[in-house]
């Protein structure tokens, strides 16, 4: 009996071990893009984002670091890009202000949820935030919330 208990217990702390052996994190988002060039510029200048070597130099990626070790990455891609703003991802900045002036001299537009264009909304949580859209559509979320 006594053995039997040993072993129980011991598989128990085992499978516990194996199971919390991982922890996952955020590392990079990848999207398509028609116009490589024309996608960097516009998250190189625009989102100030800064490119970071691309390992293998394979000349239909482009990498962007996102601070903390995230990363975009943008891959040229002839098909058809298929958009939603549902889909999209969310940038935070320091000075939603400033960045919506530095939107407005590069004649970027942008809006809220709903499409009111021009127009900064805020979430349920107080976070402020605006859409806009990349070369190629892609929604982006760009807001002032500090975690």
């Amino acid at each position: 009996m006594k053995q039997l208990f040993i072993i129980l217990i011991t598989f128990v702390l085992t499978n516990q071990i194996i199971a919390q052996s991982f922890k996952l994190e955020y590392d990079h988002t990848a999207i398509p893009v028609s116009d490589l060039d024309k996608s960097s510029a516009f998250y190189g200048e625009i989102l100030k984002l800064k490119e970071i070597r691309t390992p293998g130099d394979n000349p239909i990626l482009r990498w962007f670091d996102l601070g903390n070790n995230r990363q975009l990455h943008l891959i040229e891609n002839n098909s058809e890009i298929l958009l939603n703003k549902g889909v999209h991802f969310a940038l935070n900045a320091t000075d939603l202000k400033a960045f919506i002036d530095h939107l407005q001299q590069n004649n970027i537009p942008f809006e809220d949820w709903l499409g009111s264009k021009e127009t900064v909304a805020s979430r349920p949580d107080g976070v402020k935030q605006i859409y806009i859209q990349d070369p190629d559509g892609h929604w982006i979320e760009i807001n002032d919330a500090s975690y």
